[in-house]
């Protein structure tokens, strides 16, 4: 058995780590989910996030992991054989364009290089030509997890809108959501997807949808099957702070005090903050010779940086090395870039000093494993880090 000492370094971009004070939050007693406690928590609860999603509509909270948000989103709005517009844009977007096609509707694939964001100028010609209003909703996902791009999502609604096309806006957030800036409401996303275990910095088991007054009426229209994931008896129960079944009351007042904490600092602040220290990343990978997977400077993701690596190195090895010599977990290169990338997740519950020993790390890590990588990497960080 191998000793270690000191704290592990989580630096995959989710689950991230977990503050102490939510982690002590978490272990509080349970209560009565029934009782009149409870139902002062939820009605509370329920107000303080919206602000992190840029909302004044409902937030429902389901025990669930992002994949079952996914799916809440489809079937509260969607009919089996409905047209949906999928941007591909990383792995994770593939996944929730295969659970649509699972569900029994009709995806079509913009097919991307995965260094880039959906494509604003592509859907405003797909939705031009849809002159019968085939497309019944357009899926996004923000952040994509898997190669560090963000997508424009102001600009993608601006498409919908000068298209003068009636489809659903349906974004994923789940590595997004705290830690970039995200607006629901100023820019018409009808479902915004998330989870807990990200920029929330709790464990997972929470999934999240923000709707609109659109979504909500689509709802009454919908015709996929559906019961756990409906919204309509969760926002019936939570009018009264109640669920119509077992929430996961610990996971709830973790919750409460991340919302606590975020709001704390200031929503302003956490993405500037986040942006910051995202620059400080790609200083370092530029330093060390290396390549960042995002090729659009507009696109650069505040939660995680992708690094591609020269062909004939495998990233896999770095990680490897990095995990066993320095305790430090980096995130895998997923799909199509296994092998090829390494993720450094930068999000959550994070400062200065962390970021610059997860570089440290990083940097002995690439050299151990014989990737030619300049020294100067981490002073190229170090100097963003120390720019007042």
């Amino acid at each position: 058995m191998t000793v270690r000492t000191g704290r592990h370094f989580l630096q995959i971009p989710g689950p991230t780590n977990v503050p102490d004070q939510v982690l002590r939050a978490m272990s509080a007693a349970t209560m009565d989910h029934r009782g009149p406690e409870f139902a002062a928590l939820t009605t509370r609860l329920l107000e303080v996030i919206k602000p992190v999603f840029g909302t004044s509509g409902p937030v429902v909270i389901y025990p669930s992991s992002g994949t079952g948000a996914w799916e809440a989103a489809l079937v509260n709005t969607l009919s089996p054989g409905d047209r949906v517009l999928c941007f591909e844009t990383g792995h994770f977007s593939t996944l929730w364009e295969e659970m649509a096609r699972s569900l029994g509707l009709r995806t079509e694939v913009v097919p991307g290089d995965w260094r880039h964001g959906a494509d604003p100028e592509e859907l405003a010609r797909r939705l031009a030509a849809d002159t019968d209003h085939a497309v019944k909703a357009v899926c996004v996902v923000h952040n994509e997890t898997s190669t560090g791009v963000t997508s424009r999502i102001a600009e993608i609604r601006r498409a919908i809108d000068e298209a003068g096309h009636p489809a659903l806006l349906l974004v994923d957030t789940i590595s997004s959501l705290g830690s970039i800036d995200y607006r629901h409401d100023a820019w018409g996303v009808d479902v915004t997807v998330s989870c807990s275990q990200k920029g929330l910095m709790l464990p997972p088991g929470l999934g999240f949808n923000a709707v609109s007054a659109k979504a909500l009426a689509a709802r009454e229209r919908a015709g996929l099957s559906r019961s756990y994931w409906d919204w309509i008896p969760i926002l019936a129960a939570n009018r009264r702070g109640m669920y119509p079944y077992t929430p996961a009351t610990n996971l709830l007042y973790g919750l409460a005090e991340a919302v606590e904490m975020l709001t704390a600092e200031g929503l302003p602040q956490v993405y500037a903050r986040h942006a910051r220290h995202a620059e400080a990343t790609r200083a370092a990978v530029r330093g060390w010779g290396l390549e960042v997977l995002c090729a659009d400077e507009r696109e650069h993701s505040g939660s995680l940086t992708a690094v591609l690596l020269p062909d004939g190195h495998d990233a896999d090895k770095v990680r490897k090395i990095v995990l066993e010599r320095f305790d430090m977990s980096l995130g895998a290169g997923l799909g199509r870039l296994a092998g090829k990338v390494f993720r450094i997740g930068h999000l959550g519950h994070f400062n200065d000093l962390t970021l610059a020993g997860t570089l440290a790390g990083v940097q002995m890590g690439l050299t151990l494993a014989g990737v030619p990588a300049d020294p100067a990497g981490l002073p190229a960080a170090l100097e963003v880090l120390s720019t007042p």
